[in-house]
């Protein structure tokens, strides 16, 4: 197929009366070629349109591609099915030259922001080895300034409005200051209702943005790219940050992190052609000064103490002063600790918890005088039993670090256990039990006396009893 530079050559060269010999001898093509050049007239080339088989069938393919719901496999399946036989890739590529569920390409913009305009802020899910334990679902939140690409990012447990307000406030105290507006995605918690132009934030979310001076607003539904600026450096983070790194908590994890800011906010970017610390020089004298005073993040909450002097917060207990029991108090929860106060007065501070454990956290001045004061190291019991043998030694061992203070009641079963049975079938359970991780004394028993079934008690099975009818008879 001659191209149209070509045939505009063969054209031209036959308009100023050179013989059609001579032009394929100089253009190194054939005769014939250069006939069907002159015989058309034409610079461009001409398209071939091949007869498909499909074609007669257009408007069948259509509308069984809608009744199957964009499904092709089963489009191929019913056009078989009516006798009308075509490879697979035969269909699909029909489909795509007659325009048939494909989305029309739309050519990619470009997004320009003044210094101090726009931030950018999400949240990411990523599976993270903390402690060389198996791979946690965290939640990673990310800050970006548009004009700068400075960044700021850190990690959570979990992710609500008390987290996203602690990690907002503390983005902004890390650049400085807040641009004008903080553009979010549709699903951010940030969000009370609706979505795109048309979304409300939260009543303790727009206080904050009116302490620090911007607004949020979301982008349209389905336009992920006109955040393009928070979302791609996640994909970086995973794969550059986590990888070959060691974390031994959260908190250590976060401060790596940081470091890992600083460090990627003063490399030299390709694309602008410096570094965004650079830009971050011109951009911090358009950003929004950062208020006179800052007062601390925490999520209100009110709850009566119980009779038992606990008060409940995301199902767990915390321990309060007796003296306030009955009577309602004030929870400041932070992020990383749970303040409750009796009117304005501090009771008690606690370490905040991970949400939703069901367990008491009971701080020393709470407890009673003499409560799980017996130390069980001393009990004649724990003596006994460590003594017996290896596999009763290494099973109080386990009870004591699975019960922690609590170990009276099961050092006294396994006692009443080690007195009621043979020590051999004993050990022979316990060996087996703790093979397998298993610590429920009551099981164990069950072990055991399936151990010692058949045993003791046996009855003689000789023929010579008399019969219990003769012996009633006589």
């Amino acid at each position: 197929m001659l191209d149209r530079d070509l045939r505009i050559a063969i054209l031209t060269l036959a308009k100023n009366k050179v013989k059609i010999r001579k032009i394929a001898r100089e253009l190194g093509i054939g005769r014939k070629a250069v006939k069907r050049v002159l015989l058309s007239g034409e610079p461009e080339v001409p398209r071939q349109i091949r007869p498909e088989q499909l074609t007669p069938h257009l408007q069948m393919v259509r509308d069984l591609y809608e009744s199957c719901k964009s499904n092709r496999v089963r489009v191929h399946e019913e056009l078989q099915a009516r006798g009308i036989d075509v490879a697979y890739t035969t269909l699909t590529d029909f489909c795509r030259r007659n325009d048939i569920g494909v989305k029309p390409k739309v050519r990619t913009g470009h997004y320009h922001f003044d210094p101090g305009q726009e931030m950018q802020h999400d949240t990411s899910p990523h599976k993270i080895i903390i402690n060389d334990q198996g791979p946690r679902t965290l939640q990673c939140a990310s800050l970006v300034l548009c004009y700068s690409r400075m960044i700021y990012t850190q990690v959570f447990e979990r992710w609500t409005r008390l987290e996203c307000r602690h990690f907002l406030s503390e983005a902004l105290q890390f650049f400085g200051g807040s641009c004008r507006q903080c553009m979010i995605d549709n699903s951010s918690v940030v969000i009370a209702h609706g979505s795109g132009a048309s979304a409300q934030p939260a009543i303790e979310m727009e206080a904050l943005g009116d302490r620090f001076g911007f607004k949020f607003i979301a982008h349209a539904v389905g336009d992920a790219n006109r955040s393009a600026r928070v979302e791609r450096p996640f994909h970086y983070i995973e794969n550059n940050f986590y990888v070959g790194r060691q974390f031994t908590d959260l908190p250590d994890l976060n401060e790596q992190l940081l470091q890992w800011c600083h460090k990627v906010n003063g490399r030299t970017k390709r694309h602008l052609h410096t570094s965004p610390v650079k830009l971050f020089a011109a951009e911090k004298t358009a950003l929004r000064p950062l208020p006179l005073y800052i007062p601390p993040i925490y999520a209100l909450h009110n709850r009566r103490v119980t009779s038992d002097g606990y008060i409940s917060l995301h199902n767990n207990r915390y321990s309060v002063s007796e003296k306030l029991i009955g009577r309602m108090v004030e929870i400041r929860e932070k992020r990383d600790e749970v303040e409750i106060y009796d009117g304005p007065n501090l009771s008690s501070v606690h370490e905040r918890r991970t949400p939703g454990t069901g367990k008491r956290f009971t701080l020393p001045e709470h407890r009673r005088q003499g409560q799980f004061s017996e130390n069980t190291h001393t009990r004649p019991e724990r003596k006994l039993l460590a003594g017996a043998s290896g596999e009763l030694a290494e099973l109080v061992t386990r009870l004591e670090k699975h019960h922690g203070r609590r170990l009276v009641r099961p050092l006294r079963h396994l006692h009443r256990i080690y007195l009621d049975y043979p020590l051999e079938a004993i050990n022979a359970a316990v060996q087996e039990a703790l093979r397998y991780g298993l610590l429920d004394l009551f099981r164990i028993e069950k072990m055991i006396l399936r151990e010692l079934s058949g045993q003791y008690f046996l009855l003689p099975e000789s023929d010579d009893h008399p019969d219990e009818s003769e012996t009633w008879n006589e």
